[in-house]
């Protein structure tokens, strides 16, 4: 009980402080016209949002770096709060938002303007933070390699950990980014996801990266303050490539990754839509298998409302995440 009040009492800060600047960071960012630029290609409603502030993600990024570096800083006083592991995470974190930022910046002000950093460019970069996260997990933390759902023992993969490890994170990162489309909708469903596998780690005796999780999770509800429809900012790649990224490596870290597709069963479906309207638009020579893709977009073009297909996505990933930790306790 002590471990679940201290988890949600970070979450707490996390919330509080993303409220803070919130406002702050807004005002910069419209201060030096960092706002969306809306594709031709997209559904024609979203042309409402052009200009919207992007690279909101700095909200949750800092939020959550700040209180983790200081509750680290509070060892040295005798404090363990949040232990050295939680490091990792969060310089993945750091690190595709600084990717995600350049990705951004390019695509507002930068000589690529409106498309952003070279798919390959960003691609080439995504692999060498997510196979340096790999190699630190396999050999520094030597966290659980692999938990099949409802057994305790792990299960080497020996040579084959690092190249997965690396699919999972770079997989992520994409499937949230592509999830990020709609007021609200990445956010609430990566709080989600944080919130089940912070549960996992709590039941795993896994207690700094609960607090972690759980701190990501109130630091979202903070930024989701500012990006509830209609939204006052965007978080942009700054905010969805970290994510995704760090939630494939909290997946990692408590060995149960192979519950992900179902914990994060929304961006696992926006990446599939994707990769199957290219195959069959290249098979069929033309034609399109949805409307339009990610998932979200199909949706849309059928008549939803952007805050229904939110909310019920919301609903339909609430219930997947709540069947994954049922799965990761039996």
């Amino acid at each position: 009980m002590k471990e679940t009040s201290l988890a949600l009492a970070l979450s707490g800060l996390g919330f509080i402080l993303s409220v803070i600047w919130g406002g702050p960071l807004l005002r910069i960012l419209k201060h030096f016209r960092l706002g969306k630029i809306i594709r031709v290609e997209g559904p024609e409603s979203h042309i409402t949002k052009m200009g919207t502030p992007t690279m909101g993600g700095v909200i949750f990024i800092g939020a959550v770096a700040l209180v983790t570096i200081l509750l680290n800083a509070a060892s040295i006083l005798g404090l363990n709060i949040l232990g050295r592991s939680v490091l990792l995470p969060l310089g993945v974190m750091i690190a595709y938002g600084i990717l995600g930022a350049i990705d951004d910046w390019e695509g507002i002000r930068g000589p690529r303007k409106g498309l952003g950093m070279r798919a390959r460019t960003k691609f080439f970069f995504q692999v060498v933070f997510a196979v340096a996260a790999a190699y630190i997990l396999k050999n520094v933390l030597e966290v659980p390699q692999m938990f099949w759902p409802g057994l305790n023992a792990v299960i080497d993969l020996g040579i084959w950990y690092i190249p997965l490890a690396t699919f999972i994170i770079v997989a992520m990162s994409n499937a949230v980014n592509l999830t990020d489309g709609l007021d609200g909708l990445a956010g609430l469903i990566s709080a989600t996801a944080f919130a089940a596998y912070g549960g996992i780690a709590l039941m795993q005796g896994n207690l700094f990266v609960a607090r972690f999780c759980f701190t990501i999770v109130g630091a979202l509800f903070g930024f989701l303050w500012f990006n509830v429809h209609p939204a006052m900012m965007m978080m942009g790649d700054t905010g969805s490539l970290s994510l995704g990224a760090v939630l494939g490596v909290i997946a990692l870290m408590t060995g149960q990754w192979l519950l992900l597709p179902l914990i994060a069963i929304i961006p696992v479906a926006s990446a599939a839509s994707v990769s199957l309207q290219v195959a069959y638009f290249k098979l069929t020579k033309g034609k399109r298998l949805f409307k339009m893709a990610p998932l979200h977009h199909h949706f849309e073009l059928s008549g939803w409302s952007e805050t229904q297909i939110v909310q019920r996505f919301w609903l339909i990933g609430l219930l997947a995440a709540i069947f994954g930790m049922a799965l990761a306790i039996g």
